[in-house]
């Protein structure tokens, strides 16, 4: 027979595993999406990167040092976690996808103009904020 001090510690052990398990498929999701957005005008590939390491952490160390440790995402990710720095090459590789992603919207989706000045917007908004980071190592 299992005391109720027994049953609460097993439901917390399984609450726990439960909310991990949910963190690995949310990060998951979120490198899918990145990768999908490497090669998908409009769609962001860093930021899903940055989640999917957030949601490793919680879920899975192994994980989280693999991604911090890859040759390719992982000195943005370690830029971003340590100084909130977003490197040149990534501030220039997002404002040309930006521009070449809006100028596809334009030219496939014809909006009216509304629609053109809204997406304008949002992308001229969130290339500044982009811009407006620091670089790796000025904080120093």
């Amino acid at each position: 027979m299992r005391t109720l001090a027994e049953s609460s510690a097993d439901e917390v052990v399984r609450g726990g595993r439960m909310v991990r398990t949910g963190w690995l498929l949310l990060g998951f999701i979120c490198i899918g999406l990145g990768f999908v957005g490497a090669v998908v005008p409009l769609m962001p590939t860093t930021i899903f990167m940055i989640l999917a390491a957030a949601c490793f952490a919680r879920s899975s160390p192994r994980l989280e040092a693999w991604m911090l440790k890859h040759p390719r995402f992982g000195p943005g990710l370690r830029a971003w976690r340590n100084e909130g720095a977003v490197p040149r090459q990534a501030k220039f590789a997002a404002c040309i996808g930006m521009a070449i992603g809006y100028l596809a919207f334009w030219w496939m989706a014809h909006p009216g103009a509304i629609a053109a000045i809204a997406v304008a917007i949002v992308l001229f908004a969130s290339g500044g904020w982009i811009l407006s980071r620091p670089l790796p190592g000025d904080s120093q």
